[in-house]
């Protein structure tokens, strides 16, 4: 309910649109990938989201790193992303242009683009309003295990 004595100037404090060529990216870095803000507290003043893109070239990878305690979410737009995590990066998994990626809070992880011809383009969502990135320097493992996760409801493609 409103308060009647009370208004709001919405066109101040409403609804934003924060172009494609407009990106910010003075934001937190690792080496191997472009990250790009485009609604953070400083530029929106979002309270609980961090939002952008992330680049990365064709047949580059990035270095390890975690988000502490931010849960992720990454949406392929272009490109086919191979993600490894764990303590030495022994699970992997890939995603393709349409998927989303979750990364739980604190998981070490490296993107790959796994196209030796076409970058990897992605928008990405944080759960809070400022970029934590954590780069860390982690050997990684020689062997991995693929991981396909199905929800209780959806069958394994294979």
């Amino acid at each position: 309910m409103s308060d009647p004595t009370h208004t709001t100037d919405w066109r101040a404090a409403g609804v934003k649109v924060i172009k494609g060529n407009q990106l910010d990216s003075n934001t937190a870095q690792t080496p191997g990938m472009e990250r790009a803000a485009a609604i953070n507290h400083a530029r929106v003043g979002a309270q609980k989201i961090w939002a952008g893109t992330v680049t990365i070239h064709p047949n580059a990878k990035t270095g390890a790193h975690h988000h502490g305690a931010l849960e992720s979410v990454i949406y392929v737009v272009r490109g086919r992303a191979r993600m490894r995590w764990g303590d030495h990066l022994e699970f992997v998994a890939e995603a393709e242009a349409g998927d989303f990626i979750y990364v739980p809070p604190f998981v070490p992880h490296q993107e790959i683009n796994a196209s030796p011809s076409e970058p990897l383009e992605c928008v990405l969502v944080r759960s809070d309003n400022e970029a934590v990135v954590v780069n860390i320097d982690i050997e990684p493992a020689e062997k991995v295990e693929e991981v396909y996760w199905v929800d209780p409801i959806h069958q394994h493609p294979h």
